[in-house]
């Protein structure tokens, strides 16, 4: 009874991996922009696509990143800085590209670039807090898609959104989770737009990787900046100790971050140089086994096992 029902599973895994084993021909001819290459997955992955023969195009916030970067990499990777926040730096950047890639059209977009210093309780986020992530990581990417986007439609290429596993299940307050949602969606609505051109639109949702953001002294300084301007009576609902059980469990988080960030720009590769890409990639085992199934539950279940670890707050109603 069991035996044709396996069979039939075994062929269909067999089938899926036979379809995204394939690979594109003719990738030394491709273009290829990544936005914040100066650390983390872009820096990782414009020496993987060069290493491939690729032709890639990386921005970097710094001089110093786009130096570092270029002493790593062969003749063909160049590099512009691009400061995403900013529209004429957007601007100026797309110029460079369209200049370069000419008629040959954008292959690839790998819209990397991000920020994600600003976690904690919403109470102790400021305006400005909220809107400098959201402006970074949904703005920003948005504008940067929308003046590359006809450079990628003539090449029928593809567009790659670094999204979160937080985009989907959000864990913390603040503007990170929020600004990463809006990257699903963004990407969502965008891959139905560019389908009749040929145009594909990948999401990375990475769980908890160990990159420039999982660097652990930044976020606590900010966390304490945070907590010392929260207003005197928000400080009294909340008590010290529950500031100091947060930094500790965001200590804890960051330092079980997973280090082989290659899991990711593994998958940001397969999305540029496959035939078939997926339309989602969920890398790192804390994604896949844990966040993901946990957004799917009702969300009494997924309240509940979100806030089983967090600290009480002083004023907590028992």
């Amino acid at each position: 009874m069991w035996l044709p029902l396996l069979v039939l599973v075994a062929l269909i895994f067999l089938y899926r991996w036979h379809r995204q084993s394939q690979i594109l021909e003719n990738l030394t001819d491709k273009y290829v922009f990544i936005t914040g290459c100066d650390s983390g997955f872009g820096n990782l992955l414009a020496k993987q696509l060069d290493k491939r023969g690729m032709k890639v195009l990386a921005s970097c916030l710094t001089e110093k990143g786009a130096e570092n970067l270029k002493k790593e990499a062969s003749s063909r990777l160049q590099t512009v800085i691009l400061d995403i926040a900013d529209g004429q730096s957007v601007i100026s950047a797309a110029k460079w590209v369209s200049s370069i890639v000419g008629n040959h059209g954008l292959w690839g977009l790998v819209n990397n670039a991000g920020f994600g210093f600003a976690f904690g309780p919403n109470m102790w986020t400021t305006r400005e807090d909220f809107a400098k992530v959201l402006n970074i990581n949904l703005v920003g990417l948005f504008d940067v898609t929308v003046n590359l986007l006809p450079l990628v439609i003539k090449a029928r290429g593809r567009i790659v959104n670094v999204s979160s596993c937080g985009g989907r299940l959000p864990v913390v307050g603040g503007g990170y989770c929020p600004s990463k949602a809006g990257v699903e969606s963004f990407s969502d609505t965008l891959r139905r737009e560019l389908r009749d051109f040929g145009v594909k639109v990948s999401i990375i949702e990475p769980g908890a990787f160990r990159t420039g953001l999982g660097v652990t002294e930044p976020h606590l300084k900010n966390l304490e900046r945070m907590w010392m301007n929260v207003p005197a009576q928000i400080k009294d609902c909340f008590g010290e100790l529950y500031y100091h059980q947060y930094a500790q469990s965001l200590v804890t988080l960051i330092g079980n971050a997973n280090p082989k960030i290659y899991h990711v720009t593994d998958c940001m590769e397969h999305a540029i140089t496959a035939v078939h890409p997926w339309t989602r990639y969920s890398p790192g085992i804390d994604c896949k086994f844990y966040y993901l199934p946990v957004s799917y539950l009702p969300t009494v279940l997924s309240d509940y096992l979100l806030c089983l670890s967090s600290p009480k707050p002083a004023q907590a109603v028992m």
